[in-house]
């Protein structure tokens, strides 16, 4: 059982109920829950309830609600699967792109791929709403943390020390639901914990390079607070966590605000490294249903039981919905497969034909290498990334074949290798090349099983193919075609980019989504995105 179980009560739904209160406008076209008779002030009390408001915030990234598959959802007005935090990540880094597509119908689903969306798009919506519903959780939790807070409900001693590092966490968070309202819609609605719930002001608006700051400032403070690297309870946020983000932060700086950061990501990856941090020996082993054991690569995911954390979304998604076809589905630990996601001709040309690199795992018995149809799940080769069985061959926990025990990672070691590299050959300084093509090739042994992968030299082009390979489906592909000017231009095409089959270029305000038109409507302080 994973050690950081999320548990629910009526505890966990009067914070939620408090907490969508303060979400303003960004809320206002959809339900609200109630308030309960059990308030957020009579929770702070107790600490023993803090670990438990604690993993609300971890869980409003995992689950899409309350209960049970989903049930009772945060948001009322879309279903607490279809909009899972973690689903439609999914959606708008890794659909939009090369590395996957899929077959159903749904809504507007087809349109993430084509790259043909508006401001309507319900998933886009989704991923809008679950980011500000997960802000304002952890506005609440830091509303009543306070110094002033801890003081009033006589929280001290070892209490108090514990209280103000799960402070840290809660800070950490929100500013890594910020990083992704920067990265995908730019300027965007602004709440703090200074935001009082009811309030009926609409948030004002805060531009991406502003956003930037505090996103920085937010993650250098947190990390102050946090649990030193590699201390904390698994799943949990620890320092490096931060420093994670940071790196990654300052990877796409120059987007993001125009100023190169290339140095400081350096800075960054090298206090992770410095960490003790190692790679796991077996790279498949790190998708697996027992990922949580003996993971020193894993420096933080988002974790899942599939007993306790019963979503749709997630690796019960990743799993599932990539299974198709011929594909038996008792190999992957499930009941049976959803015929969705699959990948392109692109992504399979990145990797040798004969096998060699092991991360090209793909299943193409009776799967043709070309899309004729996007609704057609043989139409592209399965890839086999997450499996809900153990290292040992085991089947996950849940005995129905449902829910899936994988948790997913956000951020591991070879992710920093591949940023230093990067930041190396951007003209960073405090590194060298000599070490980032060790790293690169520390990756590429794993992969290979021997060193006949190895390279003796990089450039960014590789790095960025590097990156493909090593991290596909762990949500950060849409961002680093964007930071090497790929994503919306005619320098790199994939099948049925642009809606063709051959793929086209697509008009460059598509780097950013658009804010959901309710949203625009509900809250006179916000801009759409240009081009929308």
């Amino acid at each position: 059982m994973k050690s950081n179980k999320i548990k629910f009560s009526r505890i966990v739904v009067a914070l939620s109920a408090v907490a969508l209160l303060s979400l303003g406008s960004c809320v206002k076209d959809l339900e609200r829950e109630p308030i309960t008779d059990v308030t957020s002030a009579s929770v702070f009390a107790d600490f023993a309830n803090y670990p438990n408001a604690l993993a609300k915030l971890y869980g409003g990234l995992a689950v899409g609600g309350q209960t049970a598959a989903d049930g009772s959802p945060d948001v009322a007005g879309i279903d607490g699967g279809f909009s899972n935090y973690m689903r439609q990540m999914y959606t708008m880094n890794v659909l939009t792109t090369d590395e996957a597509v899929i077959a159903w119908n749904d809504g507007t689903l087809q349109t993430m791929h084509r790259m043909t969306w508006d401001s309507s798009n319900e998933f886009i919506g989704a991923m809008y709403y679950r980011i500000f519903t997960e802000i304002a959780f952890c506005n609440e939790f830091l509303r009543n943390t306070t110094d002033e807070k801890l003081a009033s409900n006589n929280i001290t001693g070892d209490n108090l020390a514990k209280a103000k590092v799960m402070r840290g966490e809660a800070r950490f968070i929100r500013a890594q639901s910020y990083e992704h309202a920067l990265d995908l819609f730019g300027n965007v609605p602004f709440v703090t914990e200074d935001n009082l719930p009811g309030s009926t002001t609409p948030p004002a608006r805060i531009t991406r390079a502003d956003l930037f700051k505090f996103v920085e400032s937010e993650l250098i403070a947190s990390a102050d607070e946090m649990a030193p690297a590699r201390t904390n309870v698994y799943g949990h946020a620890d320092q490096a966590a931060a420093w994670s983000l940071l790196a990654r932060l300052y990877l796409n700086a120059k987007v993001y605000t125009g100023t190169d950061r290339s140095t400081d990501c350096i800075t960054y990856c090298k206090k992770v490294i410095a960490a003790g941090y190692k790679l796991n020996p077996v790279y498949q082993n790190l998708f697996l249903a027992d990922n949580n054991l003996n993971n020193n690569e894993q420096i933080f995911s988002i974790n899942y039981d599939g007993v306790h954390t019963q979503t749709y979304g997630g690796t019960t998604y990743m799993v599932h919905a990539a299974i198709g076809g011929s594909m038996p589905a008792s190999q992957f630990g499930v009941n049976g497969g959803w015929g969705g996601l699959r990948t392109t001709q692109a992504f399979v040309d990145k990797f040798p034909a004969n096998g060699a690199d092991k991360r090209g795992n793909f299943y193409t018995d009776g799967q043709s290498k070309e899309i004729n149809d996007l609704g057609s799940f043989t139409d592209g080769y399965a890839f086999i990334k997450y499996k809900n069985v153990t290292s040992t061959g085991a089947a996950g926990s849940d005995n129905s074949g449902n829910f899936v025990d994988a948790d997913m990672p956000i951020y591991r070691l070879a992710d920093i290798y591949l940023m230093y590299a990067e930041a190396v050959l951007r003209g960073g300084t405090g590194g060298d090349m000599a070490t980032a093509v060790g790293y690169v090739n520390a990756l590429r042994e794993r992969a290979y099983g021997n060193t006949s992968g190895d390279v003796s030299s990089i450039n960014l082009d590789f790095i960025l193919d590097e990156r493909s390979r090593e991290l596909s489906w762990e949500l950060t592909r849409r961002t680093d075609l964007i930071r090497f000017g790929k994503f919306t231009t005619g320098a790199y095409l994939w099948p049925w980019k642009g809606g063709v089959k051959e793929g086209k270029a697509v008009e460059d305000f598509r780097n950013l989504m658009p804010i959901p038109a309710k949203d625009i409507i509900a809250n006179p302080n916000l801009v759409q995105n240009p081009g929308y």
